[in-house]
């Protein structure tokens, strides 16, 4: 039986495909698959994958015909998955030697539907670690009580799906897959449904992730019309949540967010094309609009004044359908 499946997109890498590969062999076990999903690349990373399926052992390549971005190349690896539990690599990042196996231990230790782990941020030469924002570690708890307080950050802020190992009943509970073809704040969503709806999770310390920063191809660095999908994903997080059982309690949680997110977007326009900036702003004044308007209030009352004054300003700027309908 295949006790751990590690999906790992890959999209125009080939410059850091090698040294995630190599992680990979580093960590490779008898009961480990990685399942590799070439998402339609258009440089050589095609050819460091089909090198990898002769060179590490339990590795399965999956490619698509056109590219989907991350949610969906995600979706393909979890498809093909056989794993008893499930891991997330993105194809820049990397791990240290026998990271997966120490994670495995540690997770079936504890017995929980997901464990959380902390990471090291690279950028350049630099490394930075960051903790998963939640206190209490090797404690298995009840995932909803760590969405919470709406004003702190809590664990599902943040969202790296790879920052965590997941047991397979949530795949089989349809909770594991991620909504298909958004380019970014794909784990958004996603890890707002974990808390809601599993039963249990834990945090782990472990340090053996490396989130490579800084990668020119990364959305994070391109300001084009992809990274107006957060507005698609953070009105999700508000829609479901909206209809769960402690909807009133998780709501100002979920739109305080949306909020902070917004205002982000809006204090760096001058990354974004000119056309995607006017986008910007017209959707995001459309999706203040949208959010529960006594939760927004609320929202914007425990903000600092400066975001505050944006974001109410924003909020009274008319949305037209041609701006709307243009990103």
């Amino acid at each position: 039986m295949v006790k751990l499946s590690v999906i790992v997109p890959f999209y125009n890498v080939q410059t850091y495909a090698p040294d995630t590969l190599r992680s990979l062999r580093a960590n490779a076990r008898e009961d480990f698959e990685f399942i590799l999903v070439d998402d339609c690349s258009t440089d050589g990373t095609a050819d460091i994958l089909r090198r990898a399926e002769d060179e590490i052992p339990g590795v399965v390549v999956r490619r698509h015909k056109q590219n989907g971005g991350l949610a969906t190349a995600r979706n393909t690896g979890l498809d093909a998955a056989r794993g008893e539990y499930l891991a997330f690599l993105d194809g820049d990042d990397w791990l240290a030697p026998g990271f997966y196996a120490d994670l495995l231990a540690g997770t079936e230790a504890l017995g929980c539907d997901f464990v959380r782990t902390d990471h090291v941020q690279a950028d350049g030469r630099t490394r930075t670690v960051h903790r998963v924002p939640h206190g209490r570690r090797g404690e298995v708890m009840d995932p909803r009580d760590a969405i919470l307080p709406a004003a702190r950050t809590t664990s599902v802020d943040y969202p790296y799906a790879w920052a965590g190992l997941y047991h397979r009943r949530l795949l089989d509970r349809g909770l594991l897959h991620f909504t298909d073809g958004l380019r970014t704040a794909e784990d958004r969503p996603w890890i707002w449904r974990l808390h809601r709806e599993a039963d249990s999770f834990a945090v782990l310390g472990l340090l053996g992730i490396f989130y490579r920063r800084g990668v020119a191809s990364s959305l994070t660095q391109i300001g084009d019309v992809r990274q107006l999908d957060f507005i698609r994903s953070f009105d999700q997080v508000v829609r479901e949540t909206a209809t769960d059982r402690d909807a009133q309690a998780l709501l100002p949680k979920a739109v305080r967010t949306y909020c902070a997110i917004i205002s982000h977007h809006m204090s760096s326009m001058e990354r974004f094309e000119p056309s995607v900036a006017r986008a910007l702003k017209s959707m995001s004044a459309a999706a203040l609009k949208r959010m529960p308007q006594d939760v927004l209030d609320d929202a914007l009352d425990s903000m600092d004044l400066q975001r505050a004054t944006l974001l109410r300003r924003l909020r009274r700027r008319p949305a037209t359908a041609k701006e709307v309908a243009a990103a």
